[in-house]
């Protein structure tokens, strides 16, 4: 079965941190750049970050840049979110999504060039 499952989320408080995972099954994810979205309650669902299928270009949005560091090991076919210091602002479902042959550097937060997605994890962050 073709699935990515996202684990890692959970509750913590302001300044902490947090690892998300991203699992591939049913496929190799060797071949396709991860993004990872969040949505807060209200709001639209948005990027947060992406890296590329080689690992070699990573994009963050600005909102998470110099906290949140995108990685993957392809050997373990899985992605990761590191997310320290995070703040109430933070909080939201995040999914991870794949991508393959999507201009990365002309729109890696478009949500349409992502055809696989994952059921999200709970993030939330306490005052």
């Amino acid at each position: 079965q073709v699935q990515l499952v996202e684990s890692g989320g959970g509750l913590v408080q302001t300044g902490g941190s947090l690892r998300l995972s991203c699992a591939a099954s049913g496929f190799t994810l060797d071949y396709y750049a991860i993004g990872w979205f969040r949505q807060a309650p209200g709001k639209e669902r948005e990027g947060v970050s992406c890296i590329s299928s080689d690992g070699g270009n990573t994009y963050y949005a600005d909102s998470v840049k110099g906290r949140f560091t995108i990685s993957r090991d392809n050997a373990k076919n899985t992605g990761y979110l590191q997310m320290n210091s995070l703040k109430p602002e933070d909080t939201g479902v995040y999914y991870c999504a794949t991508s393959k042959d999507w201009p990365l550097n002309k729109g890696w937060a478009i949500e349409y060039g992502y055809d696989l997605w994952g059921q999200g994890t709970q993030v939330t962050v306490s005052l």
